[in-house]
Parts: structure tokens; C-alpha cells; sequence
């Protein structure tokens, strides 16, 4: 295991994790690892032939990060290298698009121009890694227009930037919750609402969703992107939350790790009603039984 992690203070460190772990217990290892990631702050991952592959910013503590994946992987396999230097005020712009997603667009400021604006989720990507548009964001917003009607209260649960609260909005959503317990995600998420329009309608708070939810029952729709072993952990306080005819959209989710939460879901007593996959992603659409 290369022993090569250590504070970098110059650039952005690519780091790439190979789970040690063939055959049955793959799909777990690589959970492990995935959730060590989030957990250490990584703010996306990708695969890439079978590897896991994240960023960490300049003075990242790549040591702890280390730690963390050898705490849930023993024999995982680690490379790190320097991402090279570009020039990101022409570079960065030029490698993000706008993307159509059913009746919604997602798109950045400097090219919202070109759309509704009714229709049109506008979140600044900012200079670094990260767009906005992950996979799992994009296949909550493909599920979302088959279970949000017109007037329905959302919570959405890890808002982030709020887009997803911000695409309910748009769809015609009477109020939105978007919850988040990261505190300096919280202005990043106020000003995106802000800058779409939608303040009287999407409402961002800084806490736990397992106590928020409580106070804001009965939603008709929860939205939630979110790494599995969270998601599972949040399905009782979900279906505490949810009205008699509504659904919840969950993201954040591996193909390899369907079978594991659909186990979850109807131990709990929910049912599958619809399902989108890209990349190495799963999202679907669940209601109680």
C-alpha cells in the first residue's frame, strides 16, 4: 500500500482508490470506501476502471484521509498525484454545459441565457472540482416530475447548493425544506435560491433531518442524495414524515449496492415505484407499502 499520502500545500491532489476486495464482499468494500471518501470531505467521486477517483483541495489533510480508507478497507490500494496547473479563467468554463433534463434545465449563469428561466435551475459551479450536475443530482430531477404535483410541501434532505430544492420549486412546489447539516454549505445554498427566484418558496435550514422532519410534517415528497448507509439509517424518520400518498426519491446510491437497499426498503416497508441509473448510479422512486 503506497505510503505516499501526505499535506500537500502547493495543488490539488487527484487521489485514486482501488478497493482490495474481489468477488461477494466487492460491492461492500467499495461502499466502505466510497463512505470514507464523503466522510474525509471529498465533494465527488468517479469511478474510472474500476478505481474510485476524487480531488482534494491544496493543504488537505491527505493523511487523515488515508487513515479513513484503511480504517474501512485494510488492503485497499491508494495513488495519489498532483493535478497539473491550468489556466481555470478560460479552462473551466469551457468544460461545462448546460443539461436538458426533462421539462428542466440545470445550467451555469453564463449560459442561462439560452433558456426559460422558469425552467431553468441556474447554480454557479465555482472554479474547482464539481459542477452542480452530478449523476445523482440528474436522476433525481428525471424522477421528479413522475411524483411532485402542483401546491406539494418537499423536504430535501443534504440540500447542498439546494438545487434539488430548487428544481421543486420550479415544478411548482407550494414550500421546500431544504435541510442541510454542513454549515458552510448553508450561504452556497441560500444565495443559489436567491439567484433563481424561488426565496418564497424553497426555505434553507442548518440541523439534523431526523429532528427537523418532526417539526415539518406532513411532506408529500422528500427528496434525498445521500450515501446508502445514511439513506437506510433515515427511512424510519421518512416514513414518519411523509403524507398517506407520498414518495420519496432516493439518490446517492451505486448500482452495486441496489440489491443492499432494496433489502432496506422492504425490511422498512417500502416498495419500488420507478428507478433511473447513469454511470455507476442508482435513484429511484419508493413509497410505503
Amino acid at each position: 500500500m503506497p505510503d505516499q499520502l501526505q499535506r500537500d500545500t502547493v495543488g490539488w491532489t487527484s487521489v485514486r482508490v482501488r478497493p482490495g476486495v474481489d468477488g461477494a464482499d466487492a460491492a461492500t468494500a467499495r461502499s466502505a470506501c466510497l463512505s470514507a471518501l464523503f466522510a474525509s470531505g471529498a465533494q465527488g467521486v468517479h469511478e474510472d476502471g474500476g478505481s474510485l477517483v476524487t480531488h482534494f483541495p491544496p493543504g488537505f489533510n491527505l493523511q487523515a484521509v488515508h487513515h479513513a480508507l484503511t480504517e474501512a478497507d485494510n488492503d485497499v490500494v491508494i495513488e495519489t498525484a498532483p493535478v497539473p496547473e491550468i489556466d481555470w479563467s478560460v479552462e473551466w468554463k469551457a468544460r461545462i454545459v448546460a443539461h436538458e433534463l426533462g421539462p428542466l434545465t440545470v445550467s451555469p449563469p453564463w449560459l442561462a441565457h439560452n433558456y426559460d428561466a422558469a425552467q431553468c435551475v441556474v447554480i454557479d459551479p465555482g472554479m474547482a472540482f464539481g459542477t452542480g450536475d452530478h449523476a445523482t443530482t440528474r436522476g433525481v430531477i428525471r424522477l421528479l416530475p413522475q411524483v411532485l404535483r402542483a401546491g406539494d410541501v418537499v423536504a430535501d434532505l443534504g440540500a447542498g447548493s439546494a438545487i434539488l430544492a430548487i428544481a421543486a420549486a420550479k415544478l411548482g412546489a407550494a414550500r421546500v425544506y431544504a435541510i442541510e447539516l454542513d454549515h458552510d454549505s448553508i450561504a452556497n445554498a441560500e444565495e443559489n435560491v436567491a439567484r433563481n427566484g424561488v426565496a418564497d418558496v424553497v426555505h434553507v435550514f442548518e440541523g439534523d433531518a431526523t429532528a427537523f422532519l418532526p417539526l415539518v410534517a406532513p411532506v408529500r415528497v422528500v427528496l434525498a442524495n445521500i450515501i446508502s448507509s445514511v439513506l437506510i439509517d433515515l427511512l424510519p424518520a421518512i416514513a414518519l414524515c411523509l403524507a398517506g400518498d407520498g414518495a420519496a426519491i432516493l439518490s446517492g446510491i451505486l448500482r452495486d449496492e441496489r440489491d443492499m437497499i432494496v433489502t432496506a426498503l422492504t425490511d422498512h416497508g417500502w416498495h419500488i415505484v420507478d428507478e433511473d441509473a447513469e454511470d455507476i448510479w442508482w435513484s429511484a422512486i419508493v413509497r410505503r407499502d
